[in-house]
């Protein structure tokens, strides 16, 4: 659908053209007129569909027109990674609708809280903030929301899987009570559904392609041994040299600086990003991977759910996640809106129960391909995982090493 069958505003229209959009995702399509008709809302959606705007654009489209400075809208999201990016793609669709936003966020300066805080006392359009950070600002009493009238939830599933459940009633009860309020979740557990009873009023429930990767995601594991992981990495990267724009997913930040110091060491300039970073690094970090000047970035889970950048090649897996919904918000950074995409998982025995839970999430089989034999032996899908089959790893990988000593890479 174009966006013009949406009934948006003329000014909306061109900030979108400008943009370089012109037809409306299929979230999109369903999710503005239910807002413009002040409805509220439950909208389940896989990541990389357009959900951000999906919200953002009929909203701005209702602040059209406004002549004071108070706050209107309410974007509650789990990080502030996802906060600087909805606060930016905000600015860049309201340069033709002069609506002013603020992020509001930790880790940042004194300057940052003041200008927060001025916000939040005096007003502006539409706050983006986490939980606990306006929680703080809520806490000593100078947040004005008694204008406000329209609360958004993204990624609510996120929200409570961190614990922000109570952090989340509080700031709601701070709110008018008359307002619109939005959901907006990958996925739609009971908890997810209790705070939706307790928040929304007779809400519209819109449900599309939950819990599963894009279809332009082109998925497929190998089953290696742990010590293998740079090796294989080093192998896939030699083949894709093509790609200008890789992710490579950890579930452990302790283990970003290790994959960027192999990858380094092996002639692949790579930078990693965790929450060990202070702010300020982190946003230099991503600006960079976001421009192309970072051709390769590692990242923990974190920032599976706050990177939003287009044109990611390929999305690699180092570890399996811990949850299955990690995964499809891993993988679902690249393939975004309609574009392709490759995302490779590579799993350990240990981790196969993991994977498994993951295809039962997404309804679907996973490709699982045979490693290259320059690796060295590798486990067996349909081989049990165990202590000896581990251990034995060693003595086949020194008997490998001394019949092919030409095709083993240094690591």
């Amino acid at each position: 659908m174009n966006f013009k069958e949406l009934k948006l505003d003329k000014l909306i229209l061109e900030a979108i053209s400008y943009l370089g959009f012109e037809t409306a995702t299929a979230v999109q399509e369903k999710v503005i007129p239910i807002i413009l008709e002040n409805k509220d809302l439950i909208a389940c959606a896989q990541t990389g569909t357009g959900k951000t705007g999906a919200f953002v654009l009929p909203i701005l489209n209702k602040l059209i027109g406004k002549k004071d400075n108070t706050i209107d809208t309410l974007i509650i999201v789990p990080t502030r990674e996802l906060a600087i990016q909805i606060d930016q793609q905000i600015q860049g669709l309201s340069y033709f609708v002069s609506a002013g936003s603020v992020a509001v966020y930790g880790g940042g300066s004194g300057k940052d809280w003041e200008a927060q805080k001025e916000a939040l006392k005096n007003g502006t359009d539409i706050i983006v903030a986490t939980p606990g950070k306006l929680l703080s600002h809520i806490k000593m009493g100078y947040v004005n929301f008694d204008n406000l009238k329209h609360l958004v939830l993204d990624e609510a599933d996120r929200m409570l899987d961190m614990g922000f459940i109570d952090d989340l009633q509080t700031i709601i009860s701070y709110l008018p009570k008359k307002r619109q309020t939005l959901l907006f979740s990958a996925t739609m557990q009971q908890n997810i559904r209790q705070l939706a009873h307790k928040s929304l009023n007779n809400p519209i429930e819109i449900s599309l392609s939950i819990s599963k990767p894009a279809e332009g995601v082109d998925q497929k594991t190998y089953l290696i041994f742990e010590e293998q992981k740079n090796q294989f990495l080093k192998h896939i990267l030699l083949e894709r040299k093509h790609y200008d724009s890789i992710l490579i997913f950890t579930s452990a930040k302790s283990k970003v600086n290790e994959i960027v110091r192999s990858l380094n060491k092996n002639g692949f300039a790579s930078h990693g990003i965790s929450s060990n970073l202070d702010q300020d690094k982190r946003e230099e970090v991503l600006s960079a991977f976001r421009s192309k000047q970072i051709r390769i970035l590692v990242a923990t889970d974190v920032m599976s759910r706050g990177i939003d950048i287009k044109e990611i090649n390929m999305v690699i897996n180092f570890d399996v996640p811990h949850d299955a919904d990690d995964y499809v918000h891993r993988v679902g950074r690249t393939a975004r809106v309609n574009t392709k995409g490759e995302a490779i998982t590579l799993v350990v025995p240990k981790e196969i129960y993991k994977l498994r839970k993951i295809e039962q999430l997404i309804g679907s089989t996973i490709p699982k391909l045979e490693p290259p034999n320059d690796i060295g032996p590798t486990p067996k899908w349909d081989e049990k995982p165990s202590e000896k089959t581990k251990r034995s790893f060693y003595k086949r990988k020194k008997d490998f090493k001394k019949s092919n000593p030409e095709r083993i890479v240094k690591q």
